[in-house]
């Protein structure tokens, strides 16, 4: 493995438990540290002024006349009706604040086929601490023979949230959840019915999906955009900062008449393809760039 690769793949013993405590369920209490399961693979861009590249930074400037505003006079408000605000203090916020008992406490355990995925929001790894082993396997095994999740409230960084504890293979993970008042109603949008799918199309498009079906490889599925962005970025830190060649066309949207041809058209090319993805190979000059970004 490359330094590239090393730098990517990064477990959680390179990191910080950014949380310890414990799952807390009726009279059981297995102390865990927790650590973050995935990270933002997102590229910073600084603005800069263009005649001589300087950074340029925001300041805290009031609507009413202009005027930069320093840290020591500014307040937190809450705008209850259009222009008119109520300022909340620190003792305010003191009052709402859930007790941190640094405890994963399990309300209820549910089938996890019952839970629709738009509910789940941010994984974390679960890592037993001295003298959870034990108890950590036995959830673990528990929930993975019953199909299971433990539903559970955590407060992390003064902030409840709704979790789900989750077998992943040899791991408890902590999903973090959307509270059901999050999640928008999808009612007011046009979605079609299934009486205007004819039979004939609903059979092609079957066959389609049965033909585009591989088997799960989250490996082959790459951000393009980033790395191309990267490629833009090394062509001209190599050119000295000339303009690279456009890299092609978008392809145009196109007006769906006869959706029979259309489908026996993807079908044929499905048919030739074989749907794999290759792997992008990059540069250790690229990798050092993307480290930095």
């Amino acid at each position: 493995m490359d330094s590239g690769e090393s730098a990517r793949k990064l477990s959680p013993k390179s990191m910080r438990a950014i949380w310890k405590g414990s799952i807390s369920f009726s009279l059981i209490n297995i102390p865990i540290a927790l650590y973050p399961a995935t990270r933002k693979e997102e590229l910073k861009f600084r603005l800069l002024r263009a005649s001589d590249l300087s950074p340029v930074n925001y300041k805290r400037v009031a609507e009413a006349d202009g005027v930069e505003v320093p840290w020591d006079q500014i307040v937190k408000g809450y705008e209850y009706e259009k222009g008119k605000f109520v300022v909340l203090k620190d003792e305010d916020f003191k009052r709402a604040d859930v007790e941190a008992t640094q405890s994963v406490d399990i309300i209820d355990f549910v089938d996890l086929d019952d839970i629709n995925p738009i509910f789940f929001d941010k994984p974390y790894y679960l890592e037993p601490e001295k003298r959870g082993e034990k108890a950590y396997a036995l959830l673990r095994e528990a929930l993975k023979q019953s199909g299971k999740v433990g539903i559970a409230k955590v407060v992390i960084k003064t902030r409840q949230h709704l979790a789900a504890v989750k077998p992943q293979k040899q791991v408890l993970a902590l999903e973090l959840m959307h509270f059901a008042e999050e999640i928008v109603d999808a009612s007011e949008l046009k979605i079609p019915e299934a009486p205007d799918v004819g039979t004939r199309e609903l059979a092609m498009a079957k066959d389609l999906v049965d033909k585009m079906s591989v088997k799960w490889d989250p490996s082959k599925y790459t951000d393009d955009y980033r790395h191309r962005i990267l490629d833009v970025i090394h062509e001209k830190v190599e050119s000295g900062g000339k303009e690279a060649a456009p890299r092609g066309t978008p392809k145009k949207a196109t007006n769906v008449v006869d959706l029979v041809s259309v489908l026996q058209e993807s079908l044929e090319q499905a048919s030739r393809s074989s749907g794999g993805h290759s792997k992008r190979k990059t540069t250790s000059h690229k990798r050092k760039i993307s480290r930095a970004a």
